[in-house]
C-alpha cells in the first residue's frame, strides 16, 4: 500500500461555510457518515459507518503513517474531520491535496469544475449537493417530517443507497484527475509548504474574546443611535433604506445617484442643514460593519483559537496564500496612536468614554479589528515582514542596477525613484521632499507596465497629482527604470515565441515551456506557474496578444487575456511568494511558532524575552536560488496583532 485516495461524508449542525472546518469538526453533533477510499487507484470502497460498518484497521493505520500517501480534493477537510472521529490529530506529512495539485496547473478550485475542464470519463455527480444538504445539515421541523431535525438513511433508503453512489463517484474521480495529472506532479518543496501550512492552521491563533463580544455590542447600541437620529431628521421608517432615503432627499432638493461611499462624499461637499446631519449618519452607518468581529466568534473552536483562516495556493496561479472564515489578507489597517487606550475602553465596555473621545466610534471598531487577535499566556506576537519584497524582486530580475544599490543600502526607494525620475536629490522631509510623494504613487502604480489609469486608480488626483503631469510621470519613471521596460517587452517576446513555435525559450533566467496543451513559466526557484491552452490571437487594439484559459472575474473557466507585463506582475509576484514560503520554513526549523501569515508579513507567537533580531535575520535570509537578491525584513513585537 502506498496511496489511499479518500472522500468522506459527515454530518454537522455548525456551517461548513462560516465556522470553518475545525469548528464544524469538534460540534458535539459531529458524525462520520460515510468512508469511501481506494488503495493504490483499485476499485472504491464504500463504508457505511451508519449501518455498523467499519473502517479496517490496516486503513486507520495508513492514516497515521507518514510514508503512506493519503491524497483527498481538499485533503484539509477530510483530515480534521477525522481527527475528530479518531480523537487524536492526524498530522499533515503524508497527506497530499488533489485541490493544490490542480491549483499548481491554474485548474479550478472545485472537483466539478476540474472535472468538466479535464473532460473526465467519470464526472462528480449532479444530485450531490441536494443530497449533502439532505444528510449532511439540519432539516427545518415541519408538520410532513414529523418535527424532525434531520434526516436519517432509513427516512429515505433510495436517496441513502444514492448518497454512497455520489460519495464513490467522488473517490473515482479524484483518483482520475490524479492520473490526468500524473504527467505533472507537485515538486515535493510544495508538499512540505503544504505541511506547514497546515501545521499552522491546526495551530491557530488566540482570540481575545472580551473585546470581539463587547465590540460587537458597541456596534450596536452605537448603530441603534445613528439611525434613532436619522429617524428624527427624516421621519421615515427605516432610514438605512436607499430607496427610502433618496425619496427624502428627493424632496429635500437633494437628487443623488446612489448611496455608495463616493456619491455621498460628493454630496456632502456641498450639503447644508439637516440633509448634511443625514448624508453625515449614512456615512457613519456604512462604516459601521462588524462582520469580521462576528466572523470570528463563529469560527471560535472550544481551546479559545480560530484555525483554518488560510487556504494555501488560494491563488491559483502565483500559488500566494488567500484568507478564509475571517478574511485576514485584507483586515483594515489601524493608525490610531492611541491604539492600546481605545482597544481598553472597548474591553471594558466604556461606550460613554468611546462617544466622547472619539468623532467616529465604528472608525475606532474598524482599526480595532486586528487587535482581537492576541498571543496566549506568557508569549508575545512577534511580527516579521519584508521590505518592500516585489519592488527588490523585479529589480533583480530585470537587474536594474540604480535600485538594486539602493536595496543594499537599505535606502529610501521611493525617494530614490524620485531622483532618477526628476533628476534631483530628493530625501524624505528634507530637500525637495515634496517630490517623494510622486515617486512613491509611481513607484506602486507603474511596476507591470501601468500608465495613466493604474495612476489615477491608485489615487494620483486625490495625493494632488494634477491630471496634466500624469502622462509625463509615466514617461519619466518609464526612463528612469529602462531594464525593467525592458523586462516586460523580453518577457512578452519569449512567452510568444514559446506559443508560437512551440520552442523552449529563456529570458533573464526565467524559462518558457510549452509541453501537454500547457505554456509553463519556469521561476527561480524551480516551481512554476501554468497557462492552460495558450494561443496567439489579437486584442481590441489589433495587435497580436496572448490568450489562456482560466478563472475570469465572472468566477466562470473562460479565455483570457494576457501580455508581458501582466506575466512579469505574476512572476514577480510568485517568486515574492517564494520566498516568504522560504522564510517560513526557516523560521519553523528554527523552533517558532507560526501563528498567522499576511501578504508578506509572519506572526510568530513566542515567549516574552525571544530576540526579534534572530527571527528578523532568519527571515531575511536569502534562498540558494536567489544568492544576490537584496532581502530585508523589519519586525516588532506586541501584546496584541497590529500594523506597526
Amino acid at each position: 500500500m502506498q496511496l489511499i485516495s479518500i472522500d468522506i461524508e459527515t454530518y454537522s449542525s455548525v456551517s461548513l461555510a462560516k465556522a470553518g472546518v475545525y469548528r464544524y469538526a469538534t460540534s458535539d453533533d459531529f458524525q462520520l457518515l460515510l468512508f469511501s477510499y481506494a488503495i493504490d487507484e483499485g476499485p472504491v470502497k464504500v463504508v457505511d459507518l451508519t449501518q455498523g460498518e467499519t473502517i479496517p484497521q490496516e486503513i486507520i493505520a495508513a492514516l497515521s503513517k507518514p510514508e503512506i500517501i493519503k491524497s483527498a480534493f481538499n485533503a484539509q477537510f477530510e483530515r480534521v474531520c477525522l481527527s475528530s472521529f479518531l480523537g487524536k490529530r492526524l498530522k499533515p506529512k503524508g497527506w497530499h491535496c488533489s485541490m493544490v495539485w490542480a491549483a499548481t496547473l491554474g485548474l479550478p478550485l472545485s472537483l466539478k469544475g476540474v472535472g468538466a475542464v479535464l473532460g473526465l470519463e467519470k464526472q462528480k455527480l449532479e444530485a450531490g449537493k441536494d443530497l449533502v444538504r439532505y444528510f449532511c445539515t439540519p432539516c427545518k421541523p415541519t408538520q410532513a417530517n414529523h418535527q424532525r431535525t434531520r434526516n436519517l438513511p432509513y427516512h429515505d433508503p433510495a436517496k441513502w443507497q444514492q448518497f454512497k453512489q455520489y460519495n464513490q463517484r467522488d473517490v473515482e474521480v479524484e483518483v482520475e484527475i490524479n492520473q490526468k495529472l500524473a504527467r505533472f506532479p507537485v515538486q515535493e518543496s510544495e508538499w512540505h509548504n503544504y505541511w506547514l501550512d497546515q501545521e499552522i492552521n491546526d495551530c491557530g491563533i488566540m482570540l481575545d474574546q472580551v473585546l470581539v463580544k463587547n465590540a460587537i455590542a458597541c456596534d450596536q447600541s452605537f448603530r441603534q443611535q445613528y439611525l434613532d437620529e436619522a429617524q428624527k431628521l427624516t421621519g421615515l421608517d427605516n432610514p438605512n433604506s436607499p430607496t427610502q432615503l433618496k425619496a427624502w432627499l428627493h424632496e429635500q432638493g437633494l437628487d443623488i445617484p446612489s448611496l455608495s461611499k463616493a456619491d455621498v462624499d460628493s454630496a456632502l461637499q456641498s450639503a447644508t442643514g439637516d440633509v448634511r446631519k443625514v448624508l453625515l449618519l449614512r456615512q457613519q452607518l456604512s462604516k459601521s460593519s462588524v462582520k469580521k468581529y462576528t466572523a470570528m466568534q463563529t469560527a471560535l473552536c472550544s481551546d479559545g483559537r480560530v484555525h483554518g483562516l488560510l487556504q494555501f495556493y488560494g491563488a491559483n496561479r502565483t500559488g500566494r496564500w488567500a484568507g478564509r472564515l475571517v478574511q485576514v489578507q485584507n483586515l483594515p489597517r489601524n493608525s490610531m496612536s492611541d491604539l492600546k487606550e481605545a482597544r481598553d475602553l472597548v474591553r471594558s465596555n466604556n461606550q460613554a468614554s468611546l462617544n466622547l473621545l472619539y468623532d467616529s466610534v465604528p472608525d475606532v471598531l474598524s482599526q480595532l479589528i486586528r487587535t482581537a487577535f492576541i498571543p496566549k499566556p506568557g508569549c508575545q506576537f512577534y511580527v516579521a515582514d519584508f521590505s518592500a519584497v516585489e519592488a527588490r524582486v523585479i529589480a533583480w530580475l530585470a537587474k536594474e542596477q540604480w535600485r538594486q544599490e539602493v536595496f543594499a543600502k537599505n535606502g529610501d526607494i521611493y525617494c530614490e525613484s524620485a531622483t532618477q525620475m526628476f533628476h534631483v536629490p530628493v530625501v524624505k522631509h528634507g530637500i525637495n521632499g515634496h517630490l517623494r510623494q510622486k515617486g512613491k504613487i509611481a513607484e506602486l502604480a507603474l511596476g507591470y507596465g501601468g500608465s495613466v489609469g493604474a495612476l489615477k486608480a491608485m489615487g494620483a488626483l486625490k495625493m494632488g497629482v494634477k491630471e496634466d503631469e500624469l502622462q509625463p510621470l509615466v514617461n519619466m519613471w518609464r526612463q528612469a527604470s529602462p531594464n525593467i521596460v525592458q523586462f516586460w517587452w523580453d518577457v512578452d517576446k519569449a512567452a510568444t515565441t514559446c506559443i508560437k513555435q512551440r520552442l523552449d525559450t529563456e529570458t533573464h533566467g526565467i524559462k518558457f515551456k510549452c509541453q501537454s496543451g500547457c505554456l509553463f513559466i519556469f521561476l527561480p526557484s524551480g516551481r512554476r506557474i501554468c497557462y492552460v491552452k495558450p494561443k496567439i490571437g489579437t486584442n481590441r487594439f489589433g495587435n497580436e496578444s496572448i490568450t489562456y484559459e482560466g478563472i475570469g472575474a465572472t468566477k466562470k473557466w473562460e479565455r483570457l487575456e494576457t501580455y508581458g507585463a501582466k506575466l512579469v506582475e505574476n512572476i514577480v509576484q510568485a517568486t515574492s511568494r517564494d520566498l516568504l514560503a522560504n522564510a517560513m520554513q526557516n523560521l519553523t526549523q528554527a523552533g517558532y511558532q507560526i501563528v498567522m501569515h499576511i501578504h508578506d508579513e509572519v506572526v510568530i507567537e513566542a515567549p516574552k524575552g525571544t530576540s526579534l533580531s534572530k527571527i528578523e535575520k532568519l527571515m531575511a535570509t536569502v534562498p540558494t536560488w536567489a544568492n544576490d537578491l537584496k532581502l530585508n525584513a523589519a519586525g516588532f513585537v506586541t501584546d496584541f496583532y497590529k500594523k506597526d
